[in-house]
């Protein structure tokens, strides 16, 4: 469907149920506004959109499903709706790719007051005038097991600017922009766990700080992604949510490849070095695979670094060269001598 149907969510709270159907729609439609290629938005049984001229459709589908991707208890709605819709909007800057219009589809128990949704719709929203994207429909259902999130972004861009995952060649150049652990080291503390180990202890949600915003709020890295697109330099690209250790894992299977990452090179930002300078070593599982960092890893030629680090200078962003792409099959990590490093998991996996 695509629509806003709230035909079925009469029994969510008092306030839901006295705003009906066409009242939901409504109030979530009050504050979308029309956007670049939308022919018809919400109301109709479909939306009708227009792809810029020459331009080649990207389309991409993420679900968030309470007490698997977020926690009610520390998530705040504003923030995960935002989040909602960044996670979608870095799977298609993970392509080079123009975020355009999405499709929000919520499941919501009978417990919720209005006031969650109209939160948890202002930070959609706000996520989406920053990216100049347009809410063009979606769904609305009763929930019996939490609330569940799932957005469909549709995005465009020229054929030959679209960045795949299967252009890796042995000897290119992994990178990765921004810094890489600080989602799942701001998670262990929210949950109250200890930084290497699954024992619990108290919650420490004040002590996280800007580790937690990295969880709750990313970034996605619209504007490194279209520059890196529009200058042609990555040969393969993907966004960093399941761990680097696990994602560019995609790309060498994609490419048929390998790949080599070198730890001591692996970009870590100064809130996770306070946090784990006690430790006599650093976490890397934390690094390599606990996700969550919607950063950029590509590769490229060596002939482009200095062009990618002016690339991305120009555009205010931090990248850093992270290892070499391999022509024997495997992602390895190395330590400073040259060992191998043996990695708990390789990224997080919802069916093990």
């Amino acid at each position: 469907m695509h629509r806003i149907d709230s035909t079925v969510i009469s029994p969510s709270s008092t306030a839901l149920a006295t705003l009906g159907e066409f009242g939901l729609i409504a109030r979530i439609a009050s504050g979308t506004r029309s956007g670049a290629g939308v022919v018809t938005g919400i109301g109709d049984d479909a939306a009708v959109t227009a792809l810029s001229p020459g331009m080649q459709l990207l389309t991409s589908t993420d679900m968030l499903l309470e007490d698997v991707h977020f926690r009610r208890r520390w998530h705040d709605p504003y923030r995960l709706g935002r989040k909602s819709l960044a996670v979608s909007i870095s799977d298609i800057a993970a392509m080079g790719g123009i975020p355009r219009w999405a499709l929000l589809s919520l499941a919501i128990p009978p417990d919720i007051h209005l006031d969650f949704v109209d939160e948890f719709m202002r930070g959609f929203l706000a996520m989406a005038s920053e990216h100049a994207v347009t809410l063009i429909g979606g769904d609305t259902c009763s929930s019996r097991s939490g609330v569940t999130v799932s957005v469909t972004l549709l995005g465009e861009q020229l054929p030959e600017q679209i960045i795949r995952r299967s252009g890796a060649l042995p000897d290119d150049d992994i990178w990765v922009t921004g810094t890489l652990g600080d989602a799942a080291l701001g998670l262990r503390l929210v949950e109250g766990l200890t930084v290497c180990s699954s024992d619990p202890r108290e919650p420490v949600v004040e002590e996280a700080g800007p580790l937690l915003h990295r969880l709750l709020d990313p970034v996605p890295q619209v504007i490194a992604a279209l520059a890196l697109a529009e200058a042609g330099v990555a040969t393969a690209m993907i966004d960093v949510s399941d761990g680097i250790l696990a994602d560019f894992g995609h790309i060498a299977e994609q490419s048929g490849v390998g790949g080599c990452l070198i730890l001591d090179d692996l970009p870590l930002s100064p809130d996770f070095c306070s946090h784990t300078a006690r430790l006599s070593t650093v976490p890397y599982q934390l690094v390599l695979s606990g996700g969550e960092d919607y950063e950029l890893c590509f590769t490229a030629q060596p002939a482009c670094r200095e062009k990618i680090v002016d690339c991305m200078k120009k555009c205010g962003i931090a990248v850093t060269r992270v290892g070499i792409v391999t022509r024997s099959p495997g992602v390895t990590a190395v330590n400073r001598d040259g060992s191998q490093h043996i990695a708990q998991t390789e990224g997080f996996d919802h069916f093990t």
